[in-house]
């Protein structure tokens, strides 16, 4: 029997798969959930609601590849590569490769996801056991063992809003902005978003399950840059970026609908990866916390003309603001685009809630949470 509108009942972990197992586990996107709780109520929405699905299809270049491949004849034990015209370097076995992503292994990634052929010249040093120093070959998804694609800054609490003070184009890790203060990108999709729909990502920790490119990923821990404790709102969604985490997933479950290499002049190469997360609602103030509209969250504005590592901060503003198409900053109008993809966050967000519904998705809260430990230490010279 389904509580009341007005029963406050908290919800445990067996709770939610045994309603998963019977096949009536009552899923909403977290644009859905937000829609009821406008117009049933909180608790309401609550009462209807055992999970809600939140997704981000956000640009990164903090990642890379574990390429495992098999021995050559005779062997070799690679030290340096190069693949399809990115570099890389050996790892830890004689022929695993660690491709970072950031300097054309993103090219690489979405083309052996579409099935090409790609050009492998690797050297070694030549030892009694693998006497080989040079290998030539092609590589192609099927040649390759075994891989997993490493997101370092899988899904971070909050973005920022790229700004510039400057004349003319400068570019950001998300793109160019016109300046002065003419043109703004913002990073984080704001409500609905996987770490404004769940502040300090309080219902993920290390193997917990996420989509990640339409495959089923695992949380590793705290990610790159990973900051517990920004500054926050009193409903305590963070105001600057907050927690975030690393993910890895199979490299031969991807799917490259999901996945979309990038590249910005001035800037490195990078991807644009569609992750969704559920959110169960074991309690309403996890529902209260989920409801958060685009009008209540804010992200910062920081001036990156400034290269250096605090930039000028111009104060906050909205997510409604943001995606309202213009904000107001010094008595001057700015055009303000997402530097993402709302249209593939909110497809994965619709696959994720049918792999739930279906059961071929596990529901799992974490063993442990993630580090309260900060991992955005500066380094001081």
């Amino acid at each position: 029997m389904a509580p009341s509108p007005g029963t406050r009942v908290a919800r445990t972990e067996e709770e939610l798969r045994q309603r998963q197992a019977r096949g009536d586990l009552r899923v909403r996107t977290a644009a859905d959930f937000r829609a009821a709780v406008n117009s049933e109520g909180l608790e309401a929405a609550y009462a209807t609601t055992d999970v809600v699905v939140a997704s981000n299809a956000e640009l990164t270049d903090q990642a890379s590849l574990l390429l495992h491949l098999g021995p050559s004849d005779p062997p070799i034990r690679i030290r340096r590569f190069q693949l399809g015209g990115a570099e890389g370097i050996g790892g830890h076995g004689n022929s695993d490769l660690v491709l970072p992503l950031g300097n054309g292994g993103a090219q690489v990634l979405t083309d052996l996801l579409a099935g090409r052929s790609l050009g492998l010249s690797a050297s070694g040093d030549a030892s009694a056991q693998q006497p080989r120093r040079d290998l030539e070959t092609q590589l192609n998804l099927e040649r390759i063992g075994a891989g997993r694609l490493l997101l370092h800054r899988a899904i971070g609490e909050n973005g920022v809003v790229a700004v510039s003070s400057r004349e003319g184009i400068t570019p950001t890790p998300w793109g160019p902005v016109l300046g002065p203060f003419g043109t703004a990108l913002f990073s984080c999709a704001g409500a609905g978003s996987i770490g404004l729909t769940m502040p300090g990502l309080a219902l993920l920790g290390p193997g917990s399950p996420v989509l990640v490119g339409g495959a089923i990923g695992w949380v590793t821990g705290a990610g790159s840059g990973h900051n517990p404790h920004p500054r926050r709102q009193a409903s305590g969604h963070a105001t600057s970026p907050g927690a975030c985490c690393a993910v890895e997933v199979d490299l031969h479950q991807l799917q490259p609908q999901w996945v979309r290499s990038t590249a910005l002049e001035g800037a490195s190469s990078g991807l644009l990866v569609a992750i969704a997360a559920p959110v169960p609602l074991i309690n309403l103030a996890v529902a209260h916390q989920a409801a958060a509209d685009d009008a209540d969250l804010a992200a910062p504005l920081l001036d990156f003309a400034i290269p250096r590592r605090v930039k000028p901060s111009h104060g906050l503003t909205t997510y409604a603001q943001l995606k309202a198409g213009v904000l107001e900053l010094e008595g001057r109008s700015l055009r303000s685009a997402p530097a993402h993809s709302p249209r593939l966050a909110a497809a994965i967000a619709l696959e994720l809630a049918e792999q739930l519904r279906s059961g071929s998705f596990p529901i799992r809260l974490p063993l442990q949470p993630l580090s309260q430990r900060a991992a955005l230490l500066p380094l001081e010279a």
